[in-house]
């Protein structure tokens, strides 16, 4: 007499399921923030081979030594530097506009649209990095250095060319270049009269 009723249950419309994902997965994509790899904003050398590298010999007037340590600290003639305060050290260093005896020698030469200038092309930046420093403070004092040389070339484009020096033509820059060019060393020149750093002492370790 008494019967179950079996009841039916009804099933759910997942038509519209795999368009809210898209949706979810757009939005996660737009409004997270994602890290992104730092490079170092000037062009490095190409390689060389061992037997073509050659000790340079400088005057120690002329190199800025920049050192990072194992704990990331960074020291610019042994003294603790901050890489805000690195660019301002470069570009002074490099310009030595009081012609100071303890900066760099300027050289007087014809420039190609320019005239006659005082050349900064004896200078050397010099950087040592411990193998344990981070790599994100390498990138910082990297990008330092060239943010120093941009300011000067800045500097001197707008005196004469009365633009920024990358608004300036090819030609334009390469003269400003010439009075401010790059010179950066992976290691520390040889001053004359003092020992090469870069080399064991005789009947020492490596």
């Amino acid at each position: 007499m008494f019967k179950k009723m079996r009841r039916s249950i009804p099933e759910l419309n997942t038509t519209s399921t795999a368009d809210i994902s898209f949706m979810l997965l757009i939005f996660f994509l737009v409004t997270s923030s994602m890290d992104t790899d730092k490079g170092l904003r000037r062009l490095l050398p190409h390689p060389t081979d061992e037997q073509e590298q050659r000790d340079v010999q400088v005057q120690r007037r002329n190199v800025l030594e920049i050192s990072i340590d194992a704990d990331s600290h960074i020291t610019v003639g042994g003294e603790p530097t901050e890489p805000a305060q690195l660019s301002e050290r470069v570009a002074r260093f490099v310009a030595n506009e009081q012609l100071s005896a303890d900066l760099p020698q300027l050289t007087r030469r014809n420039v190609p649209l320019l005239g006659t200038c005082l050349v900064s092309d004896r200078h050397v930046i010099a950087i040592k990095a411990d193998r344990d420093a981070h790599y994100d403070t390498y990138f910082q004092v990297q990008n330092a250095i060239v943010d120093g040389y941009l300011q000067l070339r800045n500097q001197l484009a707008q005196k004469h060319f009365h633009q920024p020096y990358r608004a300036c033509t090819a030609e334009q820059r390469e003269a400003v270049a010439t009075v401010f060019p790059q010179r950066i060393s992976e290691q520390i020149p040889i001053t004359p009269g003092l020992p090469n750093p870069g080399q064991a002492k005789k009947g020492g370790r490596p």
